[in-house]
């Protein structure tokens, strides 16, 4: 072993291993830049290399945009890759009070202690992580996919009902495209831009960032609370609130660990998990979702640990943990390498220094996460809005349009981000619609797949319910689903012993029927998708027509709750209306203006466009040259990096 941690601390790399932490943070940071495209973007440099310093370099690639990701869900609330989602439950309400940089340092120790312990899982487990990993079929994955939905009872702020009707229309767009269990077109309306289905990065930008920025320009309140004096990395603060969540930070990497291990889960999955069992644990004053260090911890240590935990199918069996691991067990294939079980044994060199590697890079990772942590949060505190909404505007339309290559994309984000900010006024949260959105054709592909094999032994009831390991998670899911109303049902018992249980006042007439408009929307919306399943196959149509039954249910149920309590969840609305809208009217401008200008004219025409709405300030000339110049020069600079470094082949 000695000689393969040796051979992980050669110059070249180790070299290897700061690059490409570094690299593969920057990338992770920018939304719509997933882990994914971070190591699919710079496999080609590695073919010319050998096997374990490429895979050094894939792995820290790997590692650094899981934890970049983090940077933007903290500082702009928009998550900079899937798996981050969670992250700004805690981080953003942190970075809103003036913690920004304490929350992004407790993200950097938290992403390497997970980091770490998925890699020594690597090394010590991998065997029989993977034989594990075997255990679990379609059923389970669905009934895994429907605990991940249990979730939605700690998302949804304020309304369990309207938490749940937002988590179906999240699964009813995952249904929208080309079914993957019977290949037949669904829900597209006769429309081919939607044969592909909604992509799944680019709607979370719409839905978390466009309302950002829509919020931004309606006031001149600054974007973060800018502290009084430089506090640097906060480092003590930091450990101290690692030591006061020990067990949740060892909790959370075990579980990351372990649902990395599970090809096709993903860090998104791991994050949402861990997160939702550090709420339920959570003992202290301080709320999760107001700022609580413990979620930041829980989140961002669970998906860095999937980083060690997903090469252990990849490895092992040559099966990939999540989709970076697909991409990089390719670029192995490209080399000659051959995965398996009989890799530890015949090509020990390679797998045990990439091993020790991992871990470099992954200790590497503090100094490298911490530096760029801090310029970044420095940037955004210190940027006036009328330079940061135009620059983040662009990359929210850069960063999606990378994705797929796909304009289409970029209409479906910016819409999507409307509706998000129309349905958050009326208390429906984001988080529980992407939820739905990404565990929809994991939950979809299982359901069916076991309907279908049940079906065919004629035991639907066993096929669901009479695995124990199903058994064990469905358990875990009824818990779930029950404890966040724990407090409720203390109420009603001290209710009915004759104690005095304060009610809110009724809400005004106008708010419940703004209230009832928006659940006749949605109550509309899953009698489209029943009408539309009526013409589909059944393996197409059993799926989201049953969620879209639940749906229509849940939104009479909501409305019955509406008229007896009148009682209503809404998120007033602050500032210029003509401010906000002309945020998303300018940027599908833009996107129109594309095939005749060209996408880095229209882009900076669009940035500097949204300048205007984004001014609450009062500039001197020079001051509006400088403004003028420096969005130019952003956008004009991230263009050539898209095009000429990544290779993103723009219209």
């Amino acid at each position: 072993m000695l000689d393969f941690w040796l051979n992980a601390l050669s110059p070249l790399n180790l070299l290897l291993a700061l690059l490409g932490v570094a690299a593969g943070t920057i990338i992770g940071s920018i939304p719509g830049l997933t882990a994914t495209m971070a190591v699919a973007v710079l496999v080609p440099l590695t073919f010319t290399m050998a096997p374990d310093s490429a895979l050094i370099l894939m792995g820290a690639i790997y590692t650094g945009a899981i934890y970049g990701g983090a940077y933007a869900a903290i500082l702009l609330n928009t998550p900079g890759t899937p798996s981050a989602i969670a992250t700004t439950f805690d981080g953003y309400p942190m970075a809103k009070r003036g913690d920004g940089d304490l929350a992004v340092s407790i993200a950097c120790l938290a992403s390497v202690a997970g980091g770490l312990v998925g890699a020594l899982a690597l090394l010590i487990f991998a065997p029989p992580l993977a034989e594990a990993a075997l255990a679990f079929g379609p059923v389970e994955y669905f009934w895994l996919a429907i605990f991940g939905l249990s979730l939605i009872a700690a998302l949804s702020t304020g309304d369990f009902l309207k938490g749940v009707i937002g988590a179906c229309f999240g699964l009813l767009i995952a249904m929208i495209g080309i079914s993957e269990t019977s290949a037949e077109v669904r829900f597209t309306f006769g429309s081919s831009t939607l044969l592909g289905g909604i992509e799944t990065v680019s709607a979370l930008i719409g839905l978390y960032c466009i309302p950002v920025l829509i919020d931004l320009v309606a006031t001149r309140n600054k974007h973060l609370q800018e502290p009084e004096d430089t506090r640097g990395f906060r480092l003590p603060e930091a450990f101290l609130a690692l030591a006061r969540n020990k067990f949740n930070l060892i909790r959370s990497s075990v579980i990351g660990t372990m649902v990395g291990a599970l090809p096709g889960a993903g860090g998104s999955i791991a994050g949402l998990v861990a997160y939702s069992e550090a709420r339920r644990s959570n003992k202290g004053e301080e709320k999760f979702g107001e700022g609580n260090p413990g979620g930041i911890i829980a989140t961002e240590s669970a998906n860095n640990a999937t980083v060690g935990g997903g090469f252990i199918p990849t490895l092992v069996l040559g099966i990939p943990g999540t989709p970076p691991d697909a991409v990089i067990l390719g670029a192995l294939l490209v080399q000659g390498v051959r995965t398996g079980p009989s890799l530890f044994s015949e090509g020990a060199d390679i797998v045990y220094t990439f091993i020790f590697g991992l871990l470099l890079a992954t200790v590497l990772m503090l100094p490298v996460g911490l530096l760029i942590g801090r310029f970044a949060y420095r940037a955004i505190v210190q940027a006036p809005k009328a330079a940061l909404v135009p620059a983040v505007a662009f990359m929210t339309v850069i960063g999606t349009f990378a994705i797929r290559n796909s304009v289409s994309d970029i209409v479906i984000m910016i819409v999507l981000g409307v509706i998000g900010w129309l349905a958050s006024k009326r208390g429906f949260s984001a988080s529980p619609i992407v939820l739905g959105l990404i565990l929809g054709r994991i939950a979809e592909q299982g359901f069916v797949q076991s309907w279908t094999i049940g079906d065919a032994i004629g035991d639907l009831w066993g096929q669901f319910f009479g695995r124990p390991l199903s058994m064990v998670i469905i358990a875990l899911t009824v818990l779930s689903f029950l404890y966040p109303f724990w407090p409720q049902i203390k109420k009603l018992v001290i209710k009915s012993s004759g104690e005095p249980v304060l009610d809110r006042d009724p809400a005004p007439r106008n708010a419940v029927l703004r209230d009832l408009a928006s659940l006749v929307v949605f109550g509309g919306i899953a009698l489209i998708a029943i009408s539309q399943s009526a013409s589909l196959n059944q393996e197409a149509a059993v799926f989201p027509r049953t969620i879209a039954i639940a749906m229509f249910a849940l939104t009479a149920l909501a409305v019955i709750k509406l008229f007896i309590t009148r009682h209503v969840t809404e998120v007033a609305v602050e500032g210029s209306w003509l401010r906000m809208a002309a945020v998303p009217v300018l940027m599908l401008g833009a996107v129109a203006l594309f095939p005749i200008l060209g996408f880095q004219i229209s882009a900076i025409l669009m940035g500097l466009a949204l300048i205007l709405p984004a001014q609450h300030e009062a500039y001197s000339a020079k001051g509006w040259v400088m403004l003028v110049t420096g969005v130019a020069a952003i956008i004009f600079c991230f263009t050539l990096l898209f095009n000429e470094v990544l290779g993103v082949p723009l219209p």
